[in-house]
């Protein structure tokens, strides 16, 4: 149904939209057009009333369908008839006091002067984050009815969005866009060099921060040179915005000097994107791209503009109304109290339950520690979803899955419960799916329809936000029986796995370097307190097991994906946001040579990114894959000069140099500690070159479609199998 917003008519709106799709200006509701609101029906869920944000007023009054995203025991409908299933419970535009995206929380809602309902019945939808009006402090740079460019409508509807920091490559196409964030008294560029390091690096920002990062880049190569950073945030689920230039508008499905359809090309790898024709939509344009980058699922957007329309002189309108009808329908509702109490019920005659918490959690940290403090559940996560507990807790399992720990993949494999929160039961993790938690019961929570039941057909399954999901699950628990169920016995049977695998490494009597006891010691010296990322391969996995995560988004790798070169760009972009906490790239040789130029980046722009190069010569993960499946036969694996084998190369040291980047290599392991100090005590950027030996193997392992019991626990390149 579409309606006039108002008495003083102006735009319409969807009434399941609510409060976002309402224009802030409007006025009081007349009689005749609040009689046009849809009525009560059974089922339906009251919306929020009407309250000022800001000075905006917002929707209240009129229900809205609250029909359940849920389903019990397994699921037989397909995605599509999933995804489409279930209505958003009314969506409210909350001011941020933060710069940008903030998590739609108790606390948001009580500086929106919105009454507090109980967090499981209210009909707020289940969104991670919800687009912010204007910041209170915002001061536009021209009169209310002063012309400017598109590209200066832009970069003000960036900053009413709370950006503070950009990525942008300039190009021909974009050269507008740029002149006017020279105007911009609040936004910082930070210049990379390679458009796939600042794609990158706004996702660090992103997943450093939990805000919406953002990257520009021109037509044709810079556009494309983004794509494998778009595909990157879809499948890591990175809320990230993407502005590319675009030849104008007369040019577009012609043969002009670089037009490329860059629309069509990412629309399979963009949660969703924009081509705009039209000056006086980029307002409306650029506040819907923030609220689909950051709500429901996150994840990225581009927004493609012609440079005729950065050129176009407009006075823009910003109370237009967001035009997300369909969107908004398909957003979650809060979880049903009854399947809660379902799930609370089962766990009443547990015996071995198991959390598998993944990258869902990772806003939702305080709840799941609480609800591990108030059911004693051991705990056990996924690459994506380090961080989300502490490891130094002792009922922590760490990492499963193919390199997980031993006791983390006995404890799946022999729980009777699992709770899956905020996973997609990747092959990485589940290995032969039919044996992975064959014994359990399996509880599966996450916000994407999409992911529950995909791969493992859940007892009990809520598409829900998982914060709002565990909120309500620790609320029922509190409010029960004070006498709850204990998994002592079950923690202890876990504890003694522990002691007979635990994670270990050679021990060599020689002064090599082993990589898990370099990132062992970087861990040791940092207090755990640190931010890291990585690129993908060996280090990445050794950097997931030795390093103790204790907070959430400490923690930045390319994992859906596996991107190389990831490692360096993400760290400039968490740089940019966090300078106050140390930034360390733990990173490969292979990875690391595939961004380095971004080392001038962080040497012109003063970020004090530490990087530390495990420095194996090789393609340390292809040659382990090699040694145990290939017959250790090197198929192009090696990264070093043929001509001169006992030299490394390239000289990172050197390269590091002609960027006035700080360096040093270190052999010796007698030499490690001081030269990680050394590392960390250095003001501004610093490289480190670790010399390691390529035969060491990422160990545990569990082979590609195997099950836990073909475990490897031993050998390494030294053998021959």
């Amino acid at each position: 149904m579409e309606l006039a917003c108002c008495g003083c008519g102006a735009g319409a709106f969807q009434a399941t939209a609510a409060a976002a799709l309402v224009r802030p200006d409007c006025g009081t509701r007349s009689s005749g057009r609040s009689s046009a609101l849809p009525s009560r029906k059974a089922g339906a869920v009251p919306a929020l009333q009407k309250v000022c944000v800001g000075g905006n007023q917002l929707l209240k009054g009129g229900f809205f369908q609250g029909a359940a995203a849920v389903k019990i025991g397994a699921l037989k409908q397909n995605v599509g008839t999933r995804a489409a299933g279930h209505s958003s419970g009314g969506v409210v535009s909350v001011l941020s006091e933060e710069r940008g995206m903030e998590n739609m929380t108790s606390t948001a809602l009580k500086e929106a002067d919105v009454p507090l309902p109980d967090v499981i019945e209210s009909g707020i939808s289940s969104g991670k984050t919800l687009t912010a009006p204007t910041p209170k402090d915002f001061v536009s740079r021209y009169a209310e009815d002063e012309p400017r460019k598109g590209s200066d409508i832009l970069v003000e509807a960036l900053e009413r969005e709370g950006v503070r920091t950009t990525f942008a490559y300039p190009g021909g196409a974009s050269m507008e866009i740029h002149q006017a964030l020279t105007r911009s008294n609040v936004i910082r560029n930070v210049l990379c060099r390679h458009e796939q390091g600042e794609i990158f690096a706004a996702e660090g920002y992103a997943k450093s921060s939990g805000r919406v990062g953002v990257c520009i880049a021109t037509s044709g190569p810079g556009a494309t040179n983004l794509v494998t950073g778009l595909a990157d945030a879809l499948l890591d689920s990175v809320p990230l915005v993407a502005i590319t230039g675009q030849v104008p508008r007369r040019f577009i499905g012609t043969d002009a000097f670089q037009e490329t359809p860059i629309v069509e090309v990412t629309r399979s790898i963009t949660k969703h994107n924009y081509l705009v024709m039209t000056v006086d939509d980029i307002p409306r344009v650029i506040r819907e791209a923030f609220f689909l980058a950051a709500s429901g699922r996150p994840g990225p957007v581009l927004v493609d503009i012609p440079k005729d329309i950065q050129q176009q002189l407009a006075i823009p309108d910003w109370n237009q109304p967001m035009k997300l009808q369909s969107y908004l329908n398909r957003l979650p509702p809060p979880p049903q109290v009854s399947l809660m109490q379902q799930i609370i019920r089962l766990l009443s005659t547990a015996k071995k339950p198991v959390i598998y918490s993944g990258g869902g959690c990772l806003h939702a940290s305080k709840e799941l520690r609480e609800f591990v403090e108030l059911t004693g559940i051991p705990v056990t996560s996924t690459l994506m979803g380090l961080g989300t507990f502490p490891a130094s807790d002792e009922r922590y399992l760490s990492m499963l899955g193919m390199h997980g720990t031993v006791y983390a993949n006995y404890a799946i494999d022999n729980s009777d419960m699992l709770l899956a929160f905020g996973v997609r039961f990747d092959d990485r993790v589940t290995g032969k799916l039919e044996s992975f938690a064959s014994r359990a019961s399996i509880v599966h929570i996450d916000i994407d329809p999409a992911e529950i039941g995909k791969n493992k057909q859940p007892h009990i399954s809520i598409c829900a936000d998982v914060q709002l999901a565990l909120a309500g699950l620790n609320k029922l628990i509190k409010e029960g029986p004070a006498t709850r169920p204990s998994f002592s016995a079950w923690r202890k049977e876990l504890d003694g796995v522990k002691e007979k695998w635990p994670m270990k490494f050679p021990k060599l009597d020689s002064q090599v370097i082993v990589p898990q006891f370099a990132i062992q010691t970087l861990c040791e010296l940092t207090g755990g307190n640190a931010i890291i990322s990585t690129g993908v391969g060996q280090h990445q996995m050794w950097a997931a097991q030795w390093y103790e995560y204790e907070q959430p988004r400490r923690w930045l790798t390319s994992g859906g994906l596996g991107a190389m070169g990831f490692g360096l760009p993400a760290a400039l972009g968490a740089a940019a946001t966090n300078p106050d906490i140390p930034v360390v790239d733990i990173d490969g040789d292979g990875s690391f040579i595939m961004n380095i130029q971004e080392l001038a980046t962080i040497h012109v722009e003063k970020l004090p990114v530490k990087i530390m190069v495990l420095n194996n010569q090789h393609l340390g993960m292809v040659v382990q894959w090699e040694d145990r499946f290939y017959k250790a036969n090197r198929a192009h694996t090696y990264l070093g000069d043929p001509e001169a084998e006992a030299e490394i190369y390239p000289d990172f040291c050197k390269i590091a140099e002609g960027c006035k980047v700080p360096s040093a290599r270190v052999t010796r392991k007698e030499d490690l500690r001081d030269a990680i100090k050394k590392m960390l005590q250095t003001p501004g950027p610093y490289l480190l070159d670790v010399i390691v030996p390529h035969q060491e193997h990422v160990l545990p392992m569990i082979p590609g479609g195997a099950s836990f019991k073909e475990i490897i626990t031993e050998g390494d390149g030294r053998q021959i199998y």
